[in-house]
């Protein structure tokens, strides 16, 4: 689904919750979603930053977001599920989840790696996703079509030097993805996938390859047919699949 062309109204009516809302492709998904009719929820640490989202839907004319701030890193179990009913209270189902925050952490050895970075990392980006799908499981079972999606990489594929708990995590997305993709096959209206975004011009990809001119990566606003497809009714019967955005 590469050349993939949404509707306009692809996602009119839904409500979703994108978390890394407030810079890089989180954002450029909550902007995409919200012009295709979705209801945003923007999910993040800073709050000047997802503020910053929200004023930009809302001057287009799109349908009105919410805010959740949120430190990925010590967030608990309890603040997950406060999140859920927070949602439950105020759109009664939730029909979209795009788990995208996360940290780079060290480039470095594996003899190098520093425990408390290696921590912070797998907290981020694999047990925070993990804690927040949990927490809204019930609320997506409400929709009639609900999609969850993990953001993958290239090196939760195939392992490479240096990636340490980055790619770690990746794979642990994966193994993720698929266990629940699994668990909810033919008896559920959710379907779970993974998206790997590839070379794409953020601030995280400019931290990992500092010598690598950006301008040669597509901006974030530019990958988004495969995040919509995904989101969006089209991909229906899509469950436990790997994605590539480009």
């Amino acid at each position: 689904m590469q050349n993939y062309q949404p509707t306009p109204d692809l996602l009119n009516e839904r409500v979703i919750l994108v978390t890394g809302a407030g810079a890089g492709i989180g954002k450029a998904a909550a902007l995409s979603f919200a012009r295709h009719g979705a209801t945003v929820i923007l999910l993040g640490r800073t709050t000047k930053k997802l503020e910053a989202v929200y004023d930009e839907i809302e001057a287009e004319g799109n349908p009105k977001p919410a805010i959740i701030p949120l430190n990925l890193e010590n967030a608990s179990a309890d603040q997950y599920k406060a999140i859920a009913d927070s949602i439950d209270s105020e759109f009664g189902r939730l029909d979209g989840l795009l788990n995208n925050a996360g940290i780079l952490g060290q480039r470095t050895p594996i003899a190098n790696y520093k425990p408390d970075v290696w921590q912070q990392v797998l907290q981020v980006n694999l047990t925070a996703p993990f804690l927040l799908a949990q927490s809204v499981l019930p609320l997506m079972e409400k929709s009639d079509d609900a999609s969850i999606v993990f953001t993958s990489s290239g090196v939760g594929r195939k392992g490479r030097a240096f990636w340490g708990a980055y790619a770690v995590s990746k794979f642990g997305i994966e193994g993720l993805m698929q266990t629940l993709a699994d668990e909810l096959e033919g008896i559920s209206s959710i379907r779970v996938n993974c998206i790997n975004p590839g070379a794409t011009r953020t601030a995280m990809r400019e931290k990992a390859f500092p010598a690598e001119n950006m301008e040669n990566n597509p901006a974030p606003a530019d990958i988004m047919s495969q995040y919509l497809y995904l989101l969006g009714p089209d991909s229906k019967v899509i469950t436990g699949q790997s994605l590539d955005a480009q």
